[in-house]
Order: structure tokens, then C-alpha cells, then sequence
């Protein structure tokens, strides 16, 4: 299913990217040293509940998950890279750490994701692979406008991927959004320029670069949700939702909190 949404539809769109925004924002502030990955959730549970909003995860249960997924924010860290079941694990200095929220807030989906490093080391290594997937996602916004194909956005994220030298996984990538989490179409994060679905105002587009530092391949943990890299590797992913508009494209899961 592809839902193209309405002007009113839209409104309530950014409201709920601005609420999964600040909701990662305050969740980043709060992920320490020490900072345990169940907390996390029940942090991200008490924030979407006191807004109002319902979250996408707890009852999902699709093919490729051992479901319902039971929990409210996906938590990665280090070589977990998608569908992060928290755990009761307690984050250490130099940590990478993904956070991926998305919920609804009146009858519309968000979905965003960060990757940061917990703590003071600050490994370079980690430090470029998570901004790699920032260009990424900059570049595979900056190719999204009505007219566009799937393919060119595709094509913008994994130019980005391959020239920092990681391998792509196109198994996993983006998809379109709207009143349920997961649509069509899909975004994967490589692909060729005037290919696939022709970008229309009104269409939402969660786009997602991830990647692992020397593999592209995936390897299921045994809780039956998270997926790893399968040599081991640090990985990092990052994703915004974004409403196609006459002019471009407008992200709406940035946060509007002041630090």
C-alpha cells in the first residue's frame, strides 16, 4: 500500500515527527555511562503514553521478527545494527549506541533513528561511520522531490556509503510511511537513477542508512529480533521521516527541544 496524505494529514505528520524527534533527543541526553538499555525503554514508553501517542513496536509482529516485539524503542549497540531488543545490559564508555522510535500520534506514523557514542573515548573509526550514514541521509533527502524515482534516492544514499568504503545491505533499508509504520515503497540504500515509484507531493518516506564497518552481512541474535553484523563489527543507522512536498523535501523528525 501507498498512501499519498492530505494537507490536514500532513499537519498531524509533523506532529508526530516532532514528537519521535524529541523524544530521541531527551533519550540521547539521558543514555550515559552506566545507563541501562531497559530503563531506556521504560523512558521512551512513559514519554510516548504521557503525549498521547501509541507506540508502533509493542504489538508488532512481522515475518522476519520472533513477535510481538514487546518493547517500546529499538536499542543497537555496537555490532547491533537493526530491531535492537533491549536487553538488561549497562552501557560502557566508548559504546555505539542506536536509538529507533516510531510511533503514532493521531492516526499517523514517524519514524527516526539515531547512532551516537556513549561516554568520553570517542573512537574514529565509529565517529566516521556514524556521520558516513548523516551524509547519507542528507544526500538521499536532498535527491527526494516530486518526479523523482526511488531508484535516484537509493542511488544518492549508497554513492555516499560506498565512497566511505562500507559495504551496502540492501535486505533492509527505508520505506514509505503514513497512517501504519511499514509501507510501500521500499528504499533500499543502493540502487540505479530512474528506477521505481514516482515521488508525488504528500507521500511520507522513512529513508535509513545503516551499515556495517567491514561486512554486509546480517546474522539473526538469538532472541529472534536483532540483527548483527555478522563478523562482529561496529554498525550505525540513521533515519528521518520526510514528507515529499512541491519543492523538495521536508524532514519532519527534527527536534524542536533546545538543549
Amino acid at each position: 500500500m501507498i498512501e499519498i496524505l492530505s494537507r490536514t494529514e500532513l499537519g498531524r505528520a509533523k506532529e508526530a515527527g516532532a514528537l519521535v524527534a524529541n523524544i530521541l533527543h531527551a533519550l540521547k541526553g539521558r543514555a550515559t555511562v552506566g545507563t541501562n538499555l531497559l530503563d531506556i525503554d521504560r523512558w521512551a514508553k512513559s514519554m510516548i503514553l504521557e503525549a498521547g501517542a501509541v507506540s508502533c513496536y509493542v504489538d508488532y509482529a512481522p515475518s522476519f521478527g520472533r513477535g510481538p516485539f514487546g518493547h517500546y524503542i529499538c536499542t543497537g549497540v555496537n555490532d547491533a545494527v537493526l530491531h535492537g531488543l533491549p536487553t538488561d545490559y549497562e552501557l560502557a564508555d566508548g559504546d555505539l549506541l542506536t536509538l529507533d522510535l516510531a510511533v503514532v500520534k493521531d492516526g499517523i506514523a514517524a519514524d527516526s533513528a539515531i547512532s551516537f557514542i556513549v561516554g568520553e573515548s570517542k573512537p574514529p573509526e565509529s565517529v566516521a561511520m556514524i556521520e558516513a550514514t548523516e551524509r547519507a541521509l542528507r544526500a538521499g533527502i536532498a535527491a527526494a522531490r516530486p518526479g523523482a524515482r526511488i531508484g535516484d534516492l537509493s542511488y544518492a544514499i549508497g554513492s555516499v556509503l560506498s565512497e566511505a568504503g562500507y559495504p551496502v545491505n540492501t535486505e533492509f533499508g527505508g520505506h514509505g510511511i503514513g497512517s501504519t509504520m511499514h509501507q510501500d515503497p521500499h528504499v533500499p540504500n543502493m540502487g540505479r537513477p530512474g528506477r521505481g515509484y514516482k515521488l508525488r507531493p504528500g507521500l511520507l518516506l522513512a529513508l535509513e542508512p545503516w551499515v556495517m564497518a567491514d561486512t554486509a552481512q546480517l546474522v539473526t541474535d538469538a532472541d529472534g529480533w536483532t540483527l548483527r553484523s555478522a563478523t562482529g563489527c561496529r554498525t550505525a543507522h540513521s533515519e528521518h521521516t520526510i514528507a515529499i512536498t512541491n519543492d523538495g523535501a521536508e524532514i519532519l523528525t527534527l527536534p524542536t527541544l533546545v538543549s
